[in-house]
């Protein structure tokens, strides 16, 4: 990879005011209220794309948001990457617990990030680690020294549970043929510990409602009379766990695979200090599962978490009020062979049984995905380790990852192909959160390791 160093340096500057720009853009997917700025972000896409070298780039329709696709195809008898990425981004809420502005992005110094982090909502998950992958081609490119095909699948409905993206992928199977996909919508330990994702957690998703009288009622003459669905659905909800913290749910753990103690000592190898932890997210103590460590109760065990929960009164001042209704949104992370569609069959039946007389209860399943396990011992991981070798000094480490990303599993039943997961974010960049950011130094070292995949994914190839 000659020049790389000296193009870095060169173009840096710009790559991180394109990047910012990008960022500007509110690509909220979930929310009907951004939907021209999810479709002007995926037009900014295309012109990236185009811009960094790409032959062709359409913007391919679905019954949501539009898919971007691109491809650069060298000579066919060559080895072919898919880049994966999305451009639509988590909803911002809660907007006053940001430093500054989710859409505005700054930069901003930090312990971890003393060169600064580029704080907007979507800078680590996923605009900035997709772009990472349009400026390493734009480098190969435009140095000549782009080894094989690549092509990009780039969508704007991954925070929403990629809905329309499997009967895209389904239809165009020889569009997206390839010989391994890349992915960069992970992270690594820490900036100067690299690792590569080998293990992704599953999805079930869900919303409950709980509803008893068919009006809100006084709470001092109905109270104490008839079923508060908020008191019912707290109490349901706190079922759902035992003094362990198992989860209840009957059949819940009939498929999830027990890591042998081998399989957990290589994991306990991985640097990770409790205090530090503990400090970060400025806690007392874990909290979890019995049994297993904090880092294998976040990746190789399932869980169930309520994500929000809502009902009655909550404005200024006092209502009493015991309300129609109560609701709650609930994720299970699922681990490897574990069956979406099952467990969320299984939380259903469950979780109506457990209603008292004086209550209904609607499930109403929002989506899901596999988990997915990646294998080491093939060219396209080995590519992967000998990249982060080369532009960080040291071998990755091999992790599991508590996230979830559910088309992985769908691209290997679809294309047939197995997946490698380059993330450079760090856990402490605050995804999914208020003051979302993502290292100006990860950016730029996601830039400069990403070319190498590629040179040492054709060769071993050969």
């Amino acid at each position: 990879m000659q020049q790389l160093t000296e193009y870095l340096n060169k173009n840096k500057d710009r790559f991180i005011n394109e990047l910012i720009e990008l960022l500007k853009m509110p690509s909220v997917s979930a929310d009907p209220a951004f939907s021209q700025d999810v479709l002007n972000t995926a037009d900014a896409v295309k012109s990236a794309l185009l811009e960094a070298g790409c032959d062709t780039v359409e913007i391919c329709e679905t019954k949501g948001y539009p898919i971007v696709y691109g491809e650069k195809i060298i000579d066919p008898t060559l080895p072919t990457v898919l880049v994966y990425g999305h451009y639509d981004v988590q909803p911002a809420d809660p907007i006053d617990l940001w430093d500054s502005p989710p859409f505005e992005p700054v930069i901003k110094n930090t312990d971890v990030h003393p060169e600064g982090a580029i704080f907007a909502r979507g800078a680590c998950d996923d605009k900035g680690q997709m772009y990472m992958h349009v400026k390493a081609m734009e480098f190969m490119v435009r140095t000549n020294q782009l080894p094989c095909n690549v092509k990009f699948m780039i969508e704007g409905e991954e925070e929403v549970g990629s809905e329309n993206l499997g009967e895209f992928v389904a239809n165009n199977k020889e569009k997206l043929s390839n010989d391994i996909i890349l992915i960069s919508d992970t992270g690594m330990i820490a900036k100067d510990v690299p690792s590569i994702t080998t293990g992704l957690r599953g999805l079930s998703y869900v919303e409950v409602a709980v509803t008893g009288p068919n009006r809100d009622l006084h709470s001092g003459l109905y109270g104490g009379a008839v079923a508060n669905p908020i008191n019912v659905l707290t109490k349901m909800i706190a079922s759902l766990h035992d003094e362990n913290n198992h989860i209840t749910i009957p059949g819940f753990y009939d498929k999830v695979e027990e890591l042998s103690q081998e399989e957990r000592n290589a994991m306990a190898k991985a640097p990770f200090n409790l205090e530090n932890y503990k400090k970060a997210l400025d806690i007392k103590d874990v909290y979890g599962e019995k049994g297993y460590t904090t880092n294998e109760r976040n990746s190789i065990r399932p869980t169930l978490d309520v994500n929000g929960i809502w009902g009655g009164y909550i404005g200024a001042g006092a209502k009493t009020v015991i309300a129609s209704t109560a609701y709650a949104k609930i994720s299970m992370r699922l681990v490897p062979h574990q069956e979406w569609e099952e467990i969320t069959q299984l939380f259903k039946t469950h979780f109506e049984n457990l209603a008292p007389a004086g209550v209904t209860v609607k499930v109403s399943p929002h989506h899901g995905g596999q988990g997915y396990v990646t294998p080491i011992d093939n060219d396209a991981y080995k590519a992967a380790e000998k990249a982060y070798e080369t532009t960080f000094g040291k071998t990755p480490i091999p992790q599991r990852s508590g996230g979830s990303i559910p088309i992985v599993s769908l691209f290997e039943k679809e294309l047939n192909s197995k997946t490698i997961l380059m993330g450079f974010g760090l856990d402490s960049d605050a995804i999914h959160s208020p003051n979302e950011h993502f290292g100006v130094w990860n950016y730029l070292k996601g830039i400069e390791t990403i070319p190498y995949f590629y040179k040492y994914f054709t060769e071993l190839s050969k």
